[in-house]
């Protein structure tokens, strides 16, 4: 007797041995059957007009699983957001560099009168001289009321401002700068259109004579060679020379914006610093005294320089005493400390303290700026 999937009455003879097996693979199941394009039509669907034995059945549309979908978004996101960062990445291409101003810088000696006036103690020494009243650091350089203008946001303006005063910091205040030698705070903030003649100038390259002389001009850049002075950019002291007697340099200036054009923002800025200085590796007990610069500086910004918080250091004017025309004060400072003289260096004295015009070539400290001591 066969079994449940045999023929009723058993195998036929001849059939081989294992027929049911070999017509296995090509036995169609449910969804093969269910996927299939044409359907026979049923008897009764063929007893109506349909001539056709069969039917085309139409197309199952499936929709895209939705990791497909969500694998098309994540493409289409990364695709938009590398557009994005390319055409807003702060880096510019060094094919097309901006042009830019190049600084064009004077400094101008003040010689004192007579011998230097000083005192071991400091507050005493402030307190006789016109910067008793003088703030320290970046609060003697506040932000002055501002709006926005016609091509540029409020946000814009105080970054300019910002951006202006952090420089005036940088290369006037800090101590690193001042007489540690390094200037990577005040390279840090320039526009890079600008570094080439920057490193010129504190390289110390700039404009020394081919004999090494000093006296009047010795040291100062050759005309036309495009380069200033390193203390056209930055206040600094020949260490060898001179220490900080005090580290709270005082400061009092102002800053003013205007709108140039389109594309550019203007600062100018008027700050008066004054340090106290003493002999290197003088004693404690040993006197001060107080050494006054003036600098007028005037900053250019365009959106690019607001967006990444650097200047273009445009133009510096610097009086700066009691200084020794004798002296070259162009790659560093050298104060005359107290107690020390020298010959008058200009036709009439200078105040550094009064905006008033500025002295050429070099000029005499006003006897007026001196402390009272």
């Amino acid at each position: 007797m066969g079994g449940p999937g045999d023929p009723p009455e058993g195998t036929p003879d001849g059939t081989p041995s294992g027929a049911e097996d070999e017509y296995r693979s090509v036995v169609f199941d449910e969804s093969f059957v269910r996927a299939a394009r044409l359907q026979e039509y049923s008897a009764r669907e063929r007893m109506t007009d349909h001539t056709p034995a069969v039917r085309r059945r139409p197309h199952l549309h499936r929709g895209l699983p939705r990791q497909a979908l969500f694998l098309l978004l994540l493409i289409a996101v990364a695709f938009a957001t590398a557009i994005y960062m390319g055409v807003r990445t702060p880096y510019r291409s060094p094919l097309s560099p901006r042009a830019v101003e190049p600084l064009r810088a004077a400094v101008v000696p003040l010689v004192p009168a007579g011998k230097v006036p000083g005192s071991a103690d400091l507050a005493h020494l402030y307190a006789n001289s016109p910067a008793a009243q003088f703030a320290t650091g970046a609060e003697g350089i506040p932000l002055p009321a501002h709006r926005s203008t016609e091509h540029f946001s409020d946000s814009q303006v105080v970054a300019a401002l910002t951006g202006a005063r952090d420089y005036i910091v940088a290369s006037s205040v800090d101590p690193a700068v001042l007489v540690g030698g390094s200037t990577e705070a005040v390279r840090a903030l320039l526009d890079p259109g600008q570094l080439d003649q920057f490193d010129r100038s504190v390289g110390g390259s700039a404009g020394r004579d081919a004999g090494g002389g000093a006296g009047r001009g010795a040291g100062r850049p050759a005309a036309g060679s495009g380069d200033v002075a390193a203390t056209g950019w930055l206040v600094r002291f020949d260490a060898h020379r001179v220490e900080l007697a005090d580290s709270r340099i005082r400061v009092q200036g102002g800053l003013q914006v205007t709108e140039a054009d389109a594309a550019t923002l203007e600062v100018s800025a008027d700050p008066v610093l004054v340090y106290a200085l003493k002999p290197a590796g003088s004693t404690a007990a040993a006197p001060a005294s107080l050494f006054t610069v003036r600098r007028e500086l005037r900053f250019r910004f365009d959106h690019d320089d607001l967006r990444l918080h650097q200047v273009q250091l445009v133009v510096s004017t610097t009086e700066a005493g009691p200084l020794s025309c004798a002296d070259d004060n162009t790659d560093h400072f050298h104060p005359l400390t107290a107690g020390r003289s020298a010959k008058a260096g200009g036709p009439a004295a200078t105040d550094p303290y009064a905006p008033d015009g500025l002295t050429a070539v070099c000029g005499a400290l006003a006897p007026a700026v001196q402390p009272k001591v």
